[in-house]
């Protein structure tokens, strides 16, 4: 993935560097669209305004995700990251909207483009760069298991595919001489980017709701749970959710009521470590129970 170890590659020195892309890139799409006067490169440089926007409030919500757990957030900070999923997407789509209105005037009023070889040469070293910065922040993300690093990714991913888009269309421009392809390519841009705004926005709001754990993670769970089970023991009512970096599963435990609190509570606390220890970032609850005893949740009082 990269000469230096992802795990040195942490999320705020990614977001970091993400910034100085962005601040580049914008520099390079800005003065491809200067010297070319094309409205697809403007909504390109438009874009990548917003990837420094963004690269900067995740920077944040990272930096408050690594805060230790307090007394006012007992389980930690680490939810603020999917601020910054929601917040790029908001932005994503306001960008869109700002690309639709700018290309919906030139579409009525075609203008020539210029130094067509200088703007596409710029628009393509602004995308190797975004191309090659998003490789290694899927890899860290993944690594870190980082929601926020993940979302900025993506969206440069978006970023290059929008630039490829744009390449394709102003050198269709220079080729064919039909003007009003400069704006078409804006506005589809626009929609590209609308999609993927939307979609972030989706994840971050499922990520607040305590969505559940990954299936893999669940099924490597279960594994761990099996290894445990005993016709003495058994578990039931496992429940998952993810909190950023963090993935907490709850659980009942039964075995014999004849059973030593001290030795329950000895294969409760191998139960919990098998389980952090086989799913990186899980914080495991363990409540126990007699075998003969079951627990009720679905009590109408507890609906009220």
């Amino acid at each position: 993935m990269s000469f230096i170890p992802l795990r040195f590659l942490t999320p705020p020195r990614l977001l970091w560097g993400s910034v100085a892309v962005a601040i580049i890139t914008i520099t390079l799409k800005t003065w491809a669209w200067y010297i070319t006067d094309s409205v697809g490169l403007l909504s390109d440089a438009m874009e990548s305004l917003v990837n420094l926007a963004s690269a900067i409030f995740a920077l944040l919500m990272v930096t408050i995700a690594q805060r230790p757990a307090d007394e006012e957030h007992p389980y930690g900070h680490h939810k603020a990251e999917y601020f910054s999923s929601g917040f790029e997407g908001v932005l994503i789509i306001a960008a869109a909207m700002g690309i639709v209105w700018a290309a919906g005037h030139r579409l009525f009023d075609p203008q020539p483009i210029q130094a067509v070889g200088w703007g596409l040469a710029l628009s393509v070293i602004s995308s190797a760069l975004n191309g090659l910065l998003a490789w290694v922040m899927f890899g860290a993300a993944k690594t870190h298991r980082s929601i926020a690093l993940d979302a900025d990714a993506r969206h440069l991913v978006t970023d290059v595919w929008t630039s490829v888009g744009v390449v394709i269309g102003i050198a269709a421009v220079a080729l064919t001489d039909w003007l009003w392809l400069d704006p078409v390519v804006a506005i589809g841009v626009a929609i590209n980017i609308l999609w993927e705004g939307a979609h972030l926005m989706w994840r971050s709001s499922q990520g607040l709701m305590d969505e559940a754990v990954e299936p893999d993670v669940l099924r490597q769970i279960q594994k761990t749970l099996d290894e445990f089970a005993h016709p003495t023991i058994r578990f039931d009512h496992v429940t998952t959710r993810r909190s950023g970096q963090r993935r907490f599963v709850d659980l009942h435990m039964h075995m014999p009521a004849s059973w030593s609190l001290g030795r329950a509570a000895a294969v409760r606390t191998s139960v919990e470590q098998a389980l952090m220890s086989a799913v990186p970032g899980l914080r495991a609850t363990i409540q126990l129970l007699p075998s003969d005893v079951e627990a009720h949740f679905d009590d109408a009082r507890d609906l009220l």
